[in-house]
């Protein structure tokens, strides 16, 4: 947002399209009363609910419904906030937003506008007034955007945990530790000539070990809260007719993709989000992988080699009916090792052998029957296992993947720091700059930083009304 209209006056639609119950507007600003009593017909109480109508400019109702005025500071953004609560059809709200707009540009008694400036809200706007108003953080703000997105009940309990401050504690009581010690390192620096040691008498490489033990947890944490956010992406490759769209339709319990007997049925990429142990797991079945004359199908299996080159994890799906047959395995080996030329090093293909139903799989190796669901659930455990996941944390937090490189940053500040601190003479000039670095790293979780560049990015994915 930039810098020069952050002081309009802003109206949005703060409820999802479509029709239902109930619709918001909501309205931010300053000295908002005159701009309800416009609107209502009556000065409104603060934080008490009023039934009656919303008046057209001829005096008219649009609607009737309830009003809510929040004076400031009490309120989502630090500003007055007022509500209207109308019933949820789409042209009764846009009604309703229109009237506020030219309600604002009426005159009143003194022939001044009634509320001057007032504009559509951009996206994201009312939370990011919340965060510049220091009415919430930039990670409560975010978390804001994570609890409507939730796709699992995990995820809506860790993110509504994040809103409610449980990130932004963990990173206050390291922020306040990692001031403590550069305090330390800084009166150092800035009293050479006094014979004194802080650093020795302070114990100061066991308070960098305590920071760096806090960090490792807090980190830990995180990746766990960014899994719960963002889920993995899991695809299912292999040949034609291995049981791939079965598996997919076994994992999801619906009949998702089409199944027969013909190879090559399935053309194009087909996902579906499912959970297991609240953990959003993205599932996407492919085109089976071999050369074809087919130009429909080599379209499918370019798609589907793309989708197999940005996932988290590879499940190589075989069939154990043919498993013996050398052209089969001749295939199989052929997907491997183009496998291994695209995907990142890191990525894991787990090898799974569907049709247990039908063969005998070997000992040790994933066996399952997408058709009877045997080996399912050790499938699912696995997935999890290699995605990172661990049984459910007490009191897990929503995180970003943001979140964990700055912590991932904040770690290799710290590491730096404790190398110089091990040296004879440590060059406690460079100590202080990883010192200072790392706070800035860290400051960046919460905000407490001046880069609008982010904020905007941050900011703009979010809904119009928040």
């Amino acid at each position: 947002m930039i810098a020069s209209r952050r002081n309009d006056p802003v109206v949005a639609i703060a409820t999802a399209p479509g029709r239902g119950a109930v619709g918001i507007v909501r309205i931010s600003g300053q000295n908002l009363l005159a701009l309800s009593k416009a609107l209502c017909g009556k000065t409104l109480k603060p934080r008490q609910a009023s039934y009656g109508a919303f008046l057209n400019d001829d005096g008219s109702a649009i609607d009737r419904g309830l009003a809510l005025f929040f004076p400031a500071p009490h309120s989502f953004t630090g500003e007055d906030v007022l509500e209207l609560q109308a019933h949820g059809g789409p042209v009764v709200l846009q009604l309703l937003l229109a009237r506020c707009l030219r309600a604002a540009q009426s005159c009143n008694d003194d022939g001044q506008a009634v509320l001057p400036g007032l504009r559509l809200a951009e996206p994201g706007e009312f939370s990011e007034r919340a965060f510049l108003n220091d009415k919430i953080d930039l990670a409560q703000a975010e978390a804001i955007a994570d609890l409507i997105d939730a796709s699992t009940e995990a995820a809506a309990r860790s993110a509504s945990r994040s809103l409610s401050g449980a990130l932004t504690r963990h990173v206050d009581a390291l922020r306040d530790g990692l001031i403590h010690l550069r305090m330390l390192v800084e009166a150092t620096l800035d009293f050479p000539e006094e014979d004194l040691d802080f650093l020795q008498a302070a114990d100061a490489r066991g308070q960098l070990q305590q920071l760096q033990a806090r960090l490792k947890a807090l980190l830990a944490q995180a990746r766990q809260g960014a899994l719960l956010r963002d889920g993995i992406r899991v695809v299912i490759a292999g040949q034609p007719n291995a049981g791939k769209s079965s598996l997919l339709n076994a994992l999801a319990g619906a009949e998702l993709a089409i199944v027969t007997p013909v190879p090559g049925t399935t053309r194009d990429r087909l996902q579906q989000t499912i959970q297991i142990e609240g953990v959003p797991v993205h599932v996407m079945d492919t085109a089976g992988l071999r050369d074809s004359g087919d130009e429909v199908e080599q379209i499918g299996v370019a798609r589907a080699w793309e989708a197999i080159s940005q996932a988290d994890v590879v499940l190589f799906l075989h069939d154990l009916t043919r498993s013996s047959e050398e052209s089969y395995v001749r295939g199989d080996a052929e997907i491997s090792c183009s496998m291994s030329a695209r995907l990142l090093a890191q990525t894991p293909v787990l090898d799974v052998w569907n049709k247990a139903d039908l063969a005998t799989g070997a000992p040790g190796a994933l066996v399952l029957s997408a058709k009877t669901g045997e080996g399912l659930e050790a499938l699912r455990q696995q997935l999890l296992r290699l995605a990172g996941w661990q049984s459910m944390p007490e009191g897990v937090f929503m995180a970003r993947e943001r979140h964990v490189q700055a912590l991932s940053r904040l770690g290799a500040h710290l590491d730096l720091t404790g190398s110089h601190l091990m040296q004879r003479s440590p060059a406690l000039d460079l100590v202080a700059e990883e010192l200072r670095l790392g706070q800035n790293a860290l400051n960046e979780i919460t905000g407490q930083f001046g880069s609008d560049d982010l904020l905007g990015v941050i900011f703009s994915s979010f809904c119009i009304g928040k």
